[in-house]
């Protein structure tokens, strides 16, 4: 198996990147709908869930760097047969799953009032205490007026919502290719067979 994409299939790094990118969404939605749903405000399990969402935000936004820079250092193994359509929808989904990955994150960190203790190794400040909150916003308003309209975008339109669309679709589809058109897809980002 090579490390590198080729014609064919994706290479060990690139499927590696992105099934790390699927499981650490799957742990980052896990921690905070665990931290919504089964834990009281204020408690160390709540702030423990917290942290680790917050963690993970981050190390996405790092694993989706490499995966940007991987792409651009390798081929992009040749699509499947399909119509100009279908071509279309899965390149635009593809470039709005990236988008997600990296506004997710940024606006996850620009919306927390907190630091991120990254996985309790050490603190990552928390936006509304740098030099570019204050010298930005700090003037025009408080951190809780700059918090309210990145929080809804972060949580209630793209968190609730827009991800969990393209998340889906984006399953729907691999199963869709794999079952249905019964074409090679899926195996390129799997066993390559």
């Amino acid at each position: 198996m090579s490390l590198k994409n080729t014609a064919e299939n994706y290479g060990t790094i690139a499927k590696s990147l992105h099934w790390l990118t699927a499981l650490l969404f799957l742990v980052s939605y896990a921690s905070v709908y665990y931290r919504h749903w089964l834990t009281e405000e204020k408690t160390p399990e709540n702030w423990t869930a917290l942290q680790i969402h917050l963690s993970m935000g981050v190390t996405i936004f790092v694993i989706v760097l490499l995966r940007i820079i991987w792409k651009s250092m390798n081929e992009t193994p040749a699509p499947e047969p399909g119509t100009k359509l279908q071509q279309l929808a899965a390149k635009a989904v593809h470039i709005l799953l990236y988008i997600v990955m990296i506004v997710m994150p940024i606006t996850g960190y620009i919306g927390t009032g907190v630091a991120t203790e990254f996985f309790f190794l050490f603190d990552i400040p928390s936006f509304k205490d740098t030099a570019i909150f204050e010298s930005l916003f700090a003037e025009h308003m408080t951190f809780k007026e700059f918090e309210k309209p990145i929080d809804f975008f972060h949580k209630e339109l793209m968190g609730e919502l827009i991800v969990w669309m393209l998340i889906v679709g984006h399953i729907a589809a691999a199963l869709f290719h794999h079952y249905v058109k019964r074409d090679r897809t899926l195996k390129k980002m799997t066993s390559g067979n």
